[in-house]
């Protein structure tokens, strides 16, 4: 017999222990804002699990915080594939941990049509250090993308997504608008001219970094021409020809591998 339910009556970690102790085999079939993930079970120990472009234990993860929308338990239905190892009981405390922590995200973040948007900065306080994920999620804000398609942009977790953007919220970098309210006046939307900066003194590290000591002057001159290029109204554009630039002088220097390496390390600041 099938066993179905609402998420909002019902967490999903809860959910899963009431069929994982019974030793049920079968899948979970979760819904949630048009969103469908599985969770495939095997004498009761979670075997699989996939939703969007997520498998295994992040899955579970991301559908963990679920708090509206449907599940529905399919007995006698199984996964070719296994892709989670742990035990019912390390997932669902890690599960748990994230759900709570969901509901402190939600504070500032209740909703995923909300739009980010940059604030403006007095000058003189621009100067901003962000770690990989962050600069991601910063060379994607557009004023106009809403969260949920941030995810898709980023190809970050909406659980890992939302963890940026509450520090981001929090930090005074960005504001949250919703779809009806009207855009912020002001200068183009976007990253300001000091990010602009600092991301490419980021790039310009990485591929000093990867060219070495015989490549200092060819990528100072990259460098100096897209602060130039920046500077006069180019944004990202400007860094984007910078990497081009500088992954085909490190291709001649170096070689095609290491050129790729530059690439991929510079990457997640630059895509747009």
């Amino acid at each position: 017999m099938a066993l179905q339910g609402s998420l909002a009556d019902l967490a999903l970690p809860d959910v899963i222990q009431l069929v994982s102790v019974s030793g049920k085999t079968g899948v979970f079939v979760l819904s949630s804002g048009g969103v469908e993930g599985k969770i495939y079970l095997k004498n009761g120990q979670i075997t699989d699990a996939r939703v969007g472009r997520l498998r295994g234990e992040n899955a579970v993860y991301e559908m963990a915080v679920w708090q509206k929308g449907q599940f529905l338990f399919m007995p006698n239905t199984e996964s070719g594939e296994v892709t989670i190892s742990k035990s019912n009981t390390s997932l669902m405390m890690e599960a748990a941990r994230r759900l709570d922590e969901w509901r402190v995200l939600q504070r500032k973040i209740p909703s995923f049509d909300l739009i980010p948007y940059f604030l403006p900065r007095d000058p003189g306080h621009d100067q901003v250090t962000l770690s990989p994920h962050e600069w991601a999620v910063v060379t994607k804000l557009d004023g106009h993308r809403a969260i949920r398609e941030l995810e898709d942009a980023t190809s970050l977790s909406a659980f890992d997504l939302c963890k940026v953007l509450y520090g981001l919220v929090t930090s005074g970098l960005i504001a949250l608008r919703a779809p009806q309210e009207r855009p912020p006046q002001g200068p183009p939307a976007g990253p300001s001219l000091t990010t602009l900066l600092a991301i490419s003194e980021n790039v310009r590290r990485i591929a000093e970094d990867i060219a070495g000591p015989g490549g200092a002057k060819t990528v100072e001159k990259h460098f100096r021409l897209a602060r130039t290029e920046i500077e006069g109204g180019k944004g990202l554009v400007a860094i984007q020809s910078m990497v081009d630039q500088l992954a085909r002088a490190i291709s001649l220097l170096k070689g095609g591998g290491e050129a790729g390496e530059f690439l991929r390390r510079v990457t997640p600041l630059v895509q747009v």
